[in-house]
C-alpha cells in the first residue's frame, strides 16, 4: 500500500500507449459506449443518480489528489491551485452535474472535452506508471469530465448553439487573462500562458513565448468549431427538410 501512494515510485514508470495506457482508454471508451447505447433505457431516477455518483467520484478524486500533493510535500500554490483547464472543470463538472447547469456545460462540453481526450492521450505522468495512485487518479478525473459533458448530451438533451461559441470564445480568453494576472502575482503557470512546460510537451513544436499563445488560441477556436460541427450539420439538414415538409 506504501509503494501505491509513493512519492518515489519503484515500479514502472509510464509507458505511453503501452499496455495499461491502452486498457485505460479502453476502460473509458467502454463507459462512453454504454452510456451512449443505454441513454434510451435510462430512468429518470436513475440519471439523477448516476449525475449524482459521478459528482461525487469527481469530487473526491480530485480532492484525493490535493491531499496526495500536500502528504509528499508537493502541494504549493504555484501548481496546485485549479486554475489549469481540466483542474477547474473537474470542479465545475461536478457542480454542472447536480444543477443541471447549462452555462458550464457550453465550457465543459466546447473545450472540456478535447482537453481532457489531450491529458488521456498524452498524460504527463512521467515515472507514475500502473499500478500507481497516480496513474488511476490521472484517468479517473479527465474520464470523468468527458463523461459529464456526455452524459448531459445525451442523458438530458443538453446540446450547444450558436452564441455558445461566442460565449466560450470570449470567456476562455477572459480566464486565461485572470490566470495571466495570477502567474504574474505568484510566479506560477498556470494554462502554460507564462513559459512553456519544463518537461517535454507539444507545444515544444510551437514557436518561442509569446507567440506559442496565439497558436494555442487558433487551436482552441478550431477544436470548438469542431466539436460544435455535427450540432451545425444537424441544424442544416434540419431547415433543408422543413420546407420540403411544408410544400
Amino acid at each position: 500500500m506504501n509503494e501505491f501512494f509513493a512519492k518515489d515510485f519503484s515500479g514502472q514508470a509510464f509507458d505511453l500507449f503501452g499496455v495499461s495506457h491502452l486498457i485505460a482508454i479502453a476502460i473509458i471508451l467502454c463507459c462512453l459506449l454504454a452510456l451512449f447505447f443505454l441513454r434510451q433505457r435510462i430512468s429518470e431516477k436513475s440519471k439523477w443518480l448516476f449525475r449524482v455518483i459521478l459528482a461525487i467520484v469527481l469530487v473526491a478524486n480530485e480532492t484525493g489528489w490535493h491531499l496526495w500533493n500536500a502528504s509528499i510535500g508537493e502541494w504549493t500554490i504555484q501548481t496546485m491551485l485549479p486554475f489549469h483547464l481540466c483542474s477547474i472543470l473537474i470542479w465545475l463538472s461536478a457542480y454542472m452535474l447536480i444543477k443541471k447547469s447549462f452555462r458550464i456545460y457550453e465550457f465543459a462540453y466546447l473545450l472540456g472535452i478535447v482537453g481532457a481526450m489531450q491529458a488521456i492521450l498524452t498524460p504527463d505522468l512521467g515515472g507514475y506508471g500502473f499500478p500507481h495512485y497516480r496513474f488511476f487518479q490521472t484517468f479517473i478525473s479527465h474520464g470523468g469530465i468527458i463523461l459529464a459533458a456526455c452524459s448531459l448530451t445525451w442523458l438530458e438533451g443538453f446540446r450547444p448553439v450558436p452564441a455558445s461559441l461566442v460565449r466560450v470564445i470570449v470567456g476562455s480568453n477572459l480566464y486565461m487573462a485572470l490566470v495571466g494576472l495570477i502567474n504574474w502575482l505568484v510566479g506560477s503557470n498556470y494554462l502554460f500562458i507564462a513559459h512553456k512546460p519544463v518537461t517535454a510537451s507539444l507545444l515544444d513544436l510551437l514557436p518561442d513565448w509569446p507567440i506559442y499563445i496565439l497558436y494555442i488560441e487558433g487551436l482552441a477556436v478550431f477544436l470548438c468549431l469542431l466539436m460544435y460541427l455535427p450540432f451545425a450539420i444537424q441544424d442544416f439538414a434540419s431547415k433543408k427538410r422543413t420546407p420540403a415538409l411544408q410544400n
